[in-house]
């Protein structure tokens, strides 16, 4: 009786969730799948004319849609240096008991609050306003500039931003990760004469391996999914020079119509963040110590 009380409990939370994410998530992508067979305008007067694998050969050849991809590779590699460099950074030196570490955490994640669409247009008037004033005023106008109008510039300028918002958060992860590390391990390297940076690479970033993994792979899938900040703060410009995958998928559906091709990149593109982020996991899975 119990049983059939637990199991109709679970049903009640359980059900209306898998419906939801059924309706949302499940049917939309099989729907998605369809589209990516067919060529398409988008009108739902117009007929759908089924192409098979044509959309998929087009997009290989898509110079376009090649150079974005070229682009997300440079942008996520930056990224995933820059905001895991810096959360880790930051994690030890909030962890390191200064007076301020509780204001100081609070102030490093503040930025993950901040919308990514909002975030992409404060940066721009820094970018933009306050580079070039700085640049007049200090003579540095060869350094303070406006990085948006330079295309080597400005996809450093949007992995300055995406950083800026995501490194509090993986800082937050990494904080969790220190403080779960026993500190009599420390404490017994210390009495065995391991100094500071022997402790930090053969005690603290071993046992650290659960949050490298945990944040390699939000800062991974979050740089190759980028597209709020990449709106507002470049607009995939100048010539194109910052358009990534998810910019390229929705001008290609929304600006030019092109449902089905569109839809046929967006598969392509979740094969390859799928496949990048599972192997990332693996690789580093593998690495964790068990305490």
């Amino acid at each position: 009786m119990n049983k059939s009380k637990d199991r109709a409990w679970y049903a009640l939370f359980t059900v209306p969730l898998f419906f939801v994410f059924t309706t949302v998530v499940i049917v939309p992508f099989l729907i998605g799948i369809y589209y990516s067979f067919v060529k398409w305008d988008g009108i739902p007067a117009n007929p759908k004319v089924f192409v098979g694998l044509d959309n998929y050969v087009q997009l290989f050849q898509d110079g376009r849609f090649l150079s974005s991809a070229w682009h997300t590779v440079e942008f996520t590699v930056l990224a995933l240096v820059v905001v895991n460099v810096a959360g880790l950074v930051l994690s030890l030196c909030v962890t390191a008991g200064l007076r301020v570490s509780t204001a100081a955490r609070t102030m490093f994640f503040m930025p993950n609050l901040i919308g990514g669409l909002i975030l992409g247009y404060i940066w721009q008037y820094i970018f933009t306003d306050v580079f070039e004033s700085i640049g007049r005023q200090t003579g540095f106008d060869s350094v303070f500039r406006n990085w948006l109008l330079d295309p080597q510039l400005a996809l450093l300028a949007t992995v300055i931003v995406f950083a800026w918002q995501m490194a509090g958060y993986t800082m937050i992860i990494y904080i969790a990760g220190i403080q779960g590390i026993p500190e009599e391990l420390l404490e017994a390297a210390k009495v065995d004469g391991a100094n500071g940076r022997q402790r930090l690479t053969k005690i603290v970033f071993p046992l650290l391996m659960p949050s490298f993994t945990i944040c390699l792979f939000l800062t991974l899938s979050g740089a190759f999914k980028i597209f709020d900040v990449n709106l507002s703060l470049t607009k995939g410009g100048p010539v194109n020079a910052t358009e990534m995958f998810a910019m390229n998928i929705y001008n290609e559906i929304f600006s030019y119509g092109h449902y089905g091709f569109g839809q046929a990149k967006a598969i392509i593109f979740f094969l390859i963040v799928a496949a990048l982020t599972l192997t990332q996991v693996i690789l580093t899975k593998r690495r964790e110590v068990q305490m």
